[in-house]
């Protein structure tokens, strides 16, 4: 089995090679027609060294981006090929392409950006944290309770924008000697305002279910998912009922690690295909886009789990079931939303329907639901949090100002 393994393993390596070679060539062809930024013309950078697969990560910041980019000069660092490539047909602000870390160094000296905003832990980030004179702020790519809204490697950044009280009672709890007050900034889901697009399904009496799951994890303790645990069974359920219309949103690295779980991904998407074909007018959804906002919008119901996408949804205040990890090993910090959310357990995802029902005539429920939304993102208006972003930005700047001016004395 090993010997299999390996040369599985062999193989993804070389494809990946393989993949990387052709998108140097074609990134090449694409970057000798796009034009450079004049020097100095951004203030603002967004830093993603990643690669296509989690892309997920900087596309939610797209629109609170392009907003932010009507005030102040944004643009978003790529160090992978692919990424780039994707960039280049999507981002709404300008990108640039650094591979290596020379090319970093020149960014840094034509650009001299204020404000270096990071989504995510990559380790790469600390090759563009070695420059000084620049804000390197971590805003994350969701809020939620799982253990990695806690890392110590908030402490590397010098500012941190959070969502609001219940992620500084977090980091409280676990970061020794860190200063909230002085390096963190509430400003709520700025996403949130910028949920659109329109539905691909018709107005009916169906009620739609939201089923988000998240990946297996890379270890025992952040084993989250449910698709091989709970899915299956609830893509079942109500798939067969008249009554109901599922849209399926899995985690893009959903099946990456486990084959038992892609397999599980493949049978929901089959089982979709097939009740489509069934019934016409079932337009039941596989969504695999880039754009997050009118799944969780457009859903009567969202089943989601241990993930970002509880609080993407919870920022809306509508009808929410969480669904409870099999693994007694995974991490559940229940100090918060978890220790009040509508679980679901494998054991009962057979009851889906009526579970699914009863949240969206459960007053008491949707009362509680209210509370945690205040706790989680403050005021959730039309509009709030993308003016909270765009103050902490400009504070952020008026701070490097005073500082610049400080430095210049010297």
């Amino acid at each position: 089995m090993s010997i299999l393994t390996d040369a599985r393993t062999a193989v993804r390596l070389v494809q990946r090679l393989l993949k990387s070679r052709a998108d140097r060539g074609t990134l090449a062809r694409r970057l000798a027609t796009v034009p450079p930024l004049r020097p100095g013309s951004v203030e603002i950078a967004v830093y993603f060294a990643d690669g296509p697969v989690n892309m997920y990560q900087v596309r939610q910041w797209y629109a609170p981006l392009a907003a932010l980019a009507e005030e102040h000069p944004v643009a978003i660092v790529s160090r992978s090929p692919g990424t780039m490539l994707a960039l280049l047909d999507e981002s709404p602000v300008p990108v640039v392409y650094a591979r290596q870390v020379v090319d970093l160094e020149r960014f840094v000296d034509e650009q001299a950006p204020k404000i270096v905003l990071y989504v995510n832990q990559n380790a790469r980030n600390f090759q563009m944290m070695r420059y000084g004179r620049m804000w390197h702020v971590f805003v994350n790519h969701g809020e939620s309770d799982k253990m990695y809204m806690t890392t110590n490697q908030f402490k590397a950044y010098d500012y941190a924008l959070i969502a609001g009280d219940a992620a500084r009672d977090r980091l409280a709890s676990a970061l020794w000697d860190y200063d909230l007050d002085a390096r963190t900034i509430a400003i709520g889901r700025p996403q949130a305002d910028h949920f659109a697009g329109d539905v691909p399904w018709p107005a009916d009496d169906r009620t739609v279910v939201l089923y988000a799951p998240t990946w297996e994890g890379d270890r025992a303790a952040a084993a989250y998912g449910s698709i091989a645990s709970h899915g299956v069974t609830i893509a079942e359920r109500v798939l067969a009922s008249p009554r109901h219309r599922l849209v399926y949103r899995p985690h893009p690295r959903s099946g990456v690690l486990d084959p038992a779980y892609r397999a599980a991904h493949e049978r929901i998407i089959a089982a979709i295909t097939a009740a489509n074909a069934a019934d016409a007018a079932a337009h039941h959804v596989h969504d695999d886009g880039p754009s997050l906002g009118w799944q969780l919008a457009g859903a009567d119901v969202a089943i989601t789990d241990i993930s970002a996408m509880i609080y993407d949804r919870l920022a809306l205040g509508k009808p929410l079931i969480v669904t409870r990890p099999a693994s007694s090993d995974a991490d559940v910090d229940e100090r918060g939303y978890l220790g009040d959310a509508n679980w679901l357990r494998a054991e009962d995802a057979a009851d889906v329907l009526a579970r699914v029902d009863a949240a969206v005539t459960d007053a008491e429920e949707l009362a509680r639901l209210q509370h945690w939304v205040e706790r989680y993102f403050g005021d959730t208006s039309p509009g709030a949090a993308t003016a909270r972003f765009h103050a902490a930005v400009e504070q952020l700047l008026a701070r490097w100002r005073t500082v610049a001016a400080a430095h210049e004395q010297d």
